[in-house]
């Protein structure tokens, strides 16, 4: 049975929380659909611990992307150059979603939210420069929920942060900026740490070099972020042409010990995920926990993530078999700008 005072109650959330001041298309259209049975049911068929808005949004986006709906489509910036006035817009949307309704259910039911936001590099990059500085050794990295594993290239990528600086890898074509807020500074290397190792495991891998897989990545980037857009497909491209780059498909919480074997011993191991946790059962935080703890025993490992228990940046060191936690920073979800508090 459908419980649509829960998805009523979701949108609203939806659209006063997440939409205010970063997507007005959205938060009109999530208002509309809080009160709209019938798309409601359609949105029914968005799978347990999915986020139910960014997966209606992001199914609509992918046909509209594939050339269906051209008369919904001249409502989303992006897609158009010039839009025309979203106050008219829900009726078309509306329209769609109904007309297409047994196509979209398929694309609720087989797809999940696996947003690559490769600007959260930003504050990435930061972490894993001050965990080199902390360890002095290569780094090892396992992204857990990688999706296509742009985030597993945050070594290959350009930043600066409003001091006139570059750091990274200068001579890269991604180059991101974001805003340190707050009076504490982070340690910024000039040139990215030593990595050795990368491996990126996810349910269902993101392959960027297939067009379905792609265009499904595209799809989840909201109506009008134009750099985002872009972002994505420079670091699609730095990924192309990368090597040494591993992934395996499977339950990483399971996965782990067995992959942890072959990573050089010379390494630190760091497990990283940002923005997955909220997706990941309690019993299986447990049981990722228990074997970073294990793991620990023998080997260095650092865990980096948000999204746990709650918002904020987290980095747990296990050196020598102690276990030391921090909390590194508070992060905008788009990493436009983080607070860093070490």
């Amino acid at each position: 049975m459908v419980d649509l005072e829960r998805l009523t109650s979701v949108f609203c959330h939806f659209a006063e929380r997440e939409c205010q001041g970063s997507s007005d298309l959205y938060e009109y259209l999530a208002r509309h659909i809080a009160d709209d049975e019938e798309v409601l049911r359609v949105a029914s068929f968005v799978p347990s611990g999915q986020p139910v808005p960014n997966m209606l949004f992001g199914a609509v986006q992918y046909l509209l992307l594939q050339g269906e709906g051209a008369e919904l489509r001249s409502y989303y910036p992006g897609l158009v150059e010039q839009p025309q006035a979203m106050n008219s817009c829900y009726p078309h949307f509306r329209s769609f979603v109904l007309k297409h309704e047994g196509v979209l259910i398929e694309i609720l039911e087989s797809k999940r939210v696996q947003t690559n936001e490769v600007r959260r590099c930003a504050y990435l990059y930061p972490a894993f420069c001050s965990i080199y500085d902390k360890v002095r050794k290569p780094l090892a990295l396992v992204e857990l929920g990688c999706s296509a594993g742009l985030q597993l290239l945050w070594d290959q990528y350009s930043y600066s942060y409003g001091d006139g600086a570059s750091y990274g890898h200068n001579g890269s074509k991604v180059r991101m900026t974001s805003e340190i807020r707050g009076d504490r500074l982070p340690l910024l290397l000039p040139s990215s740490p030593p990595v050795v190792y990368r491996m990126g495991i996810d349910l269902h891998v993101n392959d960027v070099r297939n067009a379905e897989d792609f265009l499904w990545l595209r799809a989840l980037i909201w109506p009008g972020y134009h750099d985002r857009v872009t972002m994505l497909e420079q670091a699609v491209e730095v990924l192309k042409h990368q090597s040494g780059i591993q992934f395996r498909e499977g339950d990483g919480t399971e996965l782990l010990p067995e992959i942890v074997r072959v990573i050089p011993e010379e390494a630190v191991i760091c497990v990283f995920h940002t923005h997955v946790a909220n997706q990941i059962p309690e019993t299986s935080k447990r049981r990722l926990l228990q074997h970073l703890s294990e793991i620990g025993k023998t080997r260095d490992i650092v865990h980096v993530y948000n999204n746990m228990w709650d918002g904020d940046l987290h980095a747990d060191y296990i050196l020598g078999g102690v276990l030391s936690e921090y909390t590194i920073a508070r992060t905008d979800g788009h990493a436009r700008w983080f607070e860093w508090l070490l």
